[in-house]
């Protein structure tokens, strides 16, 4: 009995001992709800990610914290929510004061490579990763927007990976469907990156954020059809995998780093801004089809769950927590909840937000709305926004909507179990209001754990004069840093 006891822990111990790769796969700007597997109304949209899904295990009540791509990313490899990881808007930061998942992953003995976004995955450039993918084998730059490059990308890291004797973890973004949409292109002329499947503007289906109108329509197809191409290129990349022969032993993460780049969605801290279509497949350890409806999951717990994958220690200071449990269809407490921060846009225009999100609520806290400022979104130059501002002058409905979007309301919440579009406010509901009070404290109690520099301001949030002063404040500091960084220049 005790030889056949020490055999099987013998096995055990090689099957722990034996690296694990990883293969994070994001796409750029996709809503969840665009997958057909998270709830698409438009069929056939992502038919190589809803088979990686029925493979793996998906997560429903996933979110980015930010609906903006540089502070997400960072977010998403430093464990840190943004104002403590320093990377709260599109700038650098040559000192962050933190280990990035590329220094861990290497420290544990990984091979690190990226494909695309490599400005935005990291708090300064360059930076240390082992192989930056975007430059082919044979010595070309990868065209961003190519399936087939994606493919042979992800083979020549897993290449060099071997090459070097170490385990990967390789990070491979996706640009679609992030403007410039398929058949846009700079200079005029068609796309010469064909999606496998081209949408018409009679096929769309009409987010209820948004508004029916021919011109909107076009645009939501060129969507559509950059959704269709970000799926063609999660195919090439998975059949990659799979000809490398590491496929079995590879865990598999997809997730999109926000919405749609369209008006109330992207920039935004809305449902559908940061609502991500989370997928993990792990062979031998995920089980096929699986739908995790019960827990809420953020972007700041990915690295500490990436650290327990690979069996690596924690860095001292981590403001999420590791998913591992559920990966392993477990349960954990405390995961009703989850916080959201938004600062700067691309532009450096500072419009601070903090919002919690529960599976049924949202409540958001816009400290930057006095009524007069317009807030600086990355979607106003879309053609969805200016036909609403345009018909705006003649719709009571789309006039509403517009001033919603450009000045906002100090406080907002929304019952997203019925109202996922995040239409109707209820912040002056008195049947809303013990549920209010609870979300406010929720925040509370984060920002005051994580030293949120907004702590001040939300306590007086009833003081219209104070937050202006704070917001003011914050400007000229936004300011002064750009200058600064114009200077070094």
């Amino acid at each position: 009995m005790s030889k056949l006891f020490l055999f099987f822990s013998l096995i055990c111990v090689s099957i722990q001992a034996a690296p694990v790769n990883i293969l994070m796969i994001t796409v750029d700007d996709m809503s969840a709800d665009s997958i057909g597997v998270f709830g698409s109304k438009l069929k056939g949209t992502t038919p190589n990610i809803d088979r990686l899904a029925s493979q793996g295990m998906r997560f429903s009540h996933a979110h980015m914290t930010v609906g903006n791509c540089m502070p997400g990313r960072n977010v998403l490899f430093s464990g840190l929510i943004s104002h403590n990881n320093k990377v709260e808007g599109f700038y650098q930061v040559k000192n962050p004061g933190w280990p990035h998942m590329v220094d861990l992953m290497k420290n544990a003995g990984y091979f690190t490579g990226i494909r695309g976004k490599v400005s935005h995955s990291t708090p300064y450039q360059p930076y240390a990763w082992d192989a930056n993918l975007d430059t082919l084998p044979d010595g070309t730059k990868a065209h961003y927007k190519n399936a087939e490059s994606f493919g042979v990308s992800t083979m020549d890291g897993i290449r060099k990976a071997k090459e070097k004797g170490k385990p990967f973890c390789l990070v491979v973004n996706i640009s679609d469907p992030h403007k410039p949409f398929w058949s846009q292109v700079r200079g005029g002329g068609k796309d010469a990156n064909i999606p496998s499947r081209i949408y018409t503007a009679e096929e769309m289906p009409i987010p209820g954020f948004l508004f029916d109108d021919p011109k909107v329509r076009s645009e939501l197809a060129l969507y559509y059809s950059s959704v269709r191409r970000a799926d063609d290129c999660v195919g090439k990349i998975l059949e990659a995998l799979d000809k490398s022969g590491e496929a079995k032993n590879t865990v598999v993460i997809f997730l999109s780093d926000h919405g749609m780049p369209l008006p109330f969605a992207k920039t935004q801290l809305y449902h559908h801004s940061t609502h991500s279509p989370w997928i993990v497949r792990w062979p031998g350890v995920t089980r096929a089809g699986k739908i995790d409806n019960l827990h809420m999951l953020s972007a700041v717990d990915m690295l500490p769950t990436l650290l327990d994958i690979v069996g690596s220690k924690h860095p001292d200071r981590l403001d999420g927590r590791s998913f591992m449990p559920l990966i392993r269809g477990q349960r954990q407490t405390n995961r009703e909840y989850m916080i959201k921060e938004y600062n700067e846009n691309a532009g450096a225009s500072r419009d601070p937000m903090r919002a919690v999100q529960t599976k049924r609520y949202l409540y958001i806290f816009n400290p930057w709305s006095n009524g007069q400022r317009v807030f600086a979104t990355a979607t106003t130059g879309t053609v969805t926004y200016r036909r609403m501002a345009a018909l705006a002058k003649s719709d009571d409905r789309l006039a509403k909507r517009l001033a919603m979007y450009k000045y906002r309301v100090p406080e907002e919440l929304y019952d997203v179990s019925v109202d996922p579009d995040c239409l109707n406010n209820i912040i002056d509901s008195s049947a809303s209001q013990p549920v209010l009070e609870k979300l406010r404290d929720n925040l509370m109690r984060w920002m005051k754990k994580t030293d949120d520099p907004l702590l001040t301001v939300f306590e007086r949030r009833d003081d219209a004069v104070f937050r202006e002063s704070v917001i003011q404040k914050q400007e000229q500091e936004s300011m002064a840093r750009r200058a600064k960084r114009k200077i070094k220049k």
